[in-house]
């Protein structure tokens, strides 16, 4: 407090006293002169810290002043630098704390603190507190960090930064960067290859970020297992690594939902125009006799178009079906119920890249009376999905060929809509769409079929009947080309090759449990064969040579150049001579090469780099090599697995594909579909398993979709011989989603690099 006037230490002011109104007689103190002013300053401000708290800001703290009166507030006075003099004020905070901002990195700042009363007295200065701004930390991060792309196809980059508003772009081996602006670029490139992708920051040239982008002149996985020789292998694959195929990079992107079961393998088209938009795009085919078109890439899943083949614009008529299960209807006979809840589209279709058409078979019923059983062979735009041909209308499948076998009438043997299953993949061979039949839940009367339909109109051009007589007093004939859903393979001279299952044979018009090879000009005919010397004993057993299919290889270097192989129930692998196969001869000594695989095949091999990939029922996925110079597998006395997976594949097996960039990068992909869903099924029902394996040794597994915690790639509900398709950095695969049977979903998987 102020000390007391002299003049009001023992004076009254009228009944007022001093002690009550001070204030009041001030006035009249020392002859009206007033107060004696304030003149005392506040204590020296103590305890002053200063602490970086970043590159552009330092936080002061200090204790606070005491006064006589009251502190009102304080003085911040800075200069630059640890032994600077020139300070200059910044700053009249209330409190005792304070931060200053916008400081420059790697730089020292002085600090004192003066306290100032009402009175405007100012305490001395404080001592000096110095601190020093960090380095300024600059970071980039790029977004996506890892992708896939076509030739041409636009990849939009975003960058992040911290402390930096800006970078500047670049690419390593070509490629295009346009619209860039700070922070954003959009990347092409015209060639295949691995392109790198670098921002770089303004304010800090050594901080950057890269991306690595695979792109691929792939024009389309446009028919099973990737081309007519069914090697499985996809060779212009540059996303997909043995070093990025794992759980922190690899996983399930999205799933597009369908209205049944996906038996047939999906194919991939790069680049189609869709409504004036360039996509690439899945085609997909299902057992409710729909067939969708999807983007390929758009997470989530964008419908392109979808079709049924049981409308009117498809050739369906009122009241007409998939065909329904035995457990469900009795139309077929009693079965097995080897495909449920029902057949439409089991063969996988064929695209004609050239014309955009895609070639399609369907099968339906109208259950009700008389049940009639149609089957079609579809031509769909595949920028539209409407019919293209024959008058905008699909085909009925009908045929006749000479002969007195099974279901055989007037010395014909028709074609049986009804118990003849289009299982096989169509192939397109020098213009001609061929299409491979077997039996509809095993129910006699069936045989072997291909039918050739002419692919610029869907004229039918021929047909052959594997098992058209009958032979001794057999009854049935049988003979279907079944290849566990694989398909006619072809040569470049157009050779067809497939195997077939139980039946009949006699080695001149009947070719059950055998190798076939037609030829495809003037009409399709028989020109060589091979039977194994115990055909009578597989056809006795049910121990189909057919049920796994055939794969084409060259090898130049040998001294047999051209050989196909492939191997049924039995488990052995053949390797024949296309240029002789070797017909039935004993000890089969008419074969280069076989020896006992694995246990029964269901499966078409993959083929890459000289060796064979498959993975047998309830076996290992196994990699057999053939020596190219010797045309052998080898060793040549016994030959064994190069190597082996640890896990075993439950029944049917899987049929294998490859990515690989050339002969590098090889990826190995196979589906576990052992809970298949379907009766008798003995392992349930679940979700497929995708797996990736190193091509050059399967004991190295990359990843399965079964490993990712909390169900991050968790498959849909398994479908047997189902095949993966992998395309443009992304795995595709067909299921029945949650289907446990009968409740007509199905769903497509999309496994890809996930993007950051």
């Amino acid at each position: 407090m102020k000390p007391v006037p002299a003049c009001l230490r023992f004076r009254r002011s009228g009944v007022v006293t001093f002690l009550s109104y001070y204030v009041l007689a001030l006035a009249g103190c020392g002859g009206g002169s007033g107060p004696a002013p304030d003149t005392i300053p506040p204590t020296v401000p103590s305890n002053l810290a200063a602490t970086a708290a970043s590159s552009t800001q330092i936080n002061l703290t200090w204790t606070a002043s005491t006064d006589d009166v009251a502190v009102t507030g304080y003085k911040v006075e800075r200069c630059q630098g640890a032994s600077c003099t020139s300070f200059a004020q910044i700053a009249a905070p209330t409190g005792t704390t304070f931060n200053d901002t916008g400081l420059t990195a790697s730089t020292s700042y002085s600090y004192r603190v003066r306290a100032a009363d009402a009175a405007g007295n100012v305490s001395a200065s404080s001592t000096v507190a110095t601190a020093t701004t960090p380095a300024l930390t600059v970071a980039v991060s790029l977004s996506p960090k890892r992708g896939g792309l076509t030739v041409g196809q636009p990849l939009t980059l975003t960058a992040t930064l911290t402390n930096d508003t800006q970078v500047t772009w670049s690419t390593s081996s070509g490629g295009s960067l346009t619209g860039q602006t700070n922070t954003t670029t959009s990347f092409s490139a015209a060639a295949a290859g691995v392109y790198t992708i670098t921002a770089t920051s303004v304010a800090d040239t050594s901080k950057s970020a890269t991306v690595s982008v695979g792109v691929t002149d792939l024009t389309g996985v446009f028919t099973y297992h990737n081309d007519l020789y069914r090697d499985g292998a996809n060779t212009k694959e540059y996303a997909l690594t043995t070093a990025n195929v794992n759980t922190a990079m690899f996983g399930k992107m999205f799933s597009c939902a369908v209205d049944g079961a996906i038996y047939a393998q999906p194919l991939w088209v790069a680049n189609v125009t869709i409504g004036s938009v360039k996509h690439n795009v899945i085609i997909v085919a299902t057992q409710h006799d729909s067939v969708y078109a999807f983007d390929a890439d758009a997470s989530p899943c964008v419908t392109l178009w979808r079709f049924s083949m049981l409308d009117g614009a498809h050739g369906g008529t009122t009241g007409e079906v998939p065909v329904p299960s035995p457990h469900t209807s009795m139309l077929i006979g009693s079965g097995y119920g080897d495909i449920e809840a029902e057949v439409g589209i089991t063969g996988t279709p064929a695209i004609d890249a050239v014309t955009n058409t895609i070639y399609v078979v369907s099968k339906s019923v109208i259950p009700s009376g008389t049940p009639t059983f149609f089957q079609r062979l579809h031509a769909l735009d595949l920028t539209t999905g409407a019919e293209k041909l024959n008058g905008n209308k699909p085909v009925l499948i009908t045929a006749t060929v000479p002969g007195d076998g099974d279901g055989s009438s007037g010395g014909n043997v028709p074609f049986n809509a009804q118990t003849e299953h289009q299982r096989a993949g169509l192939a397109l061979v020098n213009g001609i769409v061929y299409v491979a039949w077997a039996s509809h839940e095993d129910t006699n009367p069936y045989h072997g079929w291909v039918i050739g339909y002419r692919a610029s109109d869907l004229t039918q051009v021929t047909a052959l009947n594997t098992t058209p007589k009958a032979i001794g007093t057999i009854t049935y004939s049988r003979g279907g080309i079944w290849m566990g859903g694989g398909a006619l393979a072809a040569d470049v001279s157009n050779n067809i090759y497939f195997t077939t299952g139980n039946g009949t044979w006699d080695g001149i018009t009947n070719f059950s449990d055998s190798f076939v090879r037609l030829r495809t000009s003037g009409g399709l005919s028989v020109t060589d064969w091979f039977t194994p010397s115990n055909q009578a004993t597989l056809d006795l057993y049910d121990t189909d040579l057919g049920s796994g299919g055939a794969v084409l290889a060259d090898l130049p270097a040998a001294p047999t150049s051209q050989v196909v192989i492939g191997g049924g129930k039995e488990g052995r692998i053949y390797l024949l001579n296309r240029g002789s196969m070797g017909h039935l001869t004993s000890g089969d000594s008419g074969v280069l090469q076989s020896f006992p695989a694995s246990n029964g095949i269901f499966a078409t091999p993959a083929f890459w780099q000289n060796k064979i990939y498959f993975a047998a029922a309830t076996d290992t996925l196994k990699l057999f090599t053939l020596d190219p110079t010797l045309g052998r597998f080898i060793p040549l006395v016994g030959p064994s697995a190069t190597s082996q997976s640890v896990n075993s594949f439950g029944f049917p097996g899987a049929t294998p594909s490859v990515s690989a960039a050339g002969a590098s990068n090889g990826i190995v992909w196979a589906l576990d579909n052992s809970q298949y869903c379907t009766q008798p099924s003995t392992a349930g029902c679940g979700p497929a398993v995708l797996h990736a394996y190193d091509a050059t040794n399967l004991m190295i597994e990359l990843w399965n979709s079964a490993q990712a915690p909390a169900n991050r790639d968790k498959a849909g509900n398994a479908v047997k011989f189902t095949v993966p398709t992998v395309a443009n950095g992304k795995v595709y695969v067909g299921t029945r989603g949650a289907d446990t049977v009968n409740s007509g979903v199905g769903e497509l998987d999309v496994y890809g690099l996930l993007p950051n």
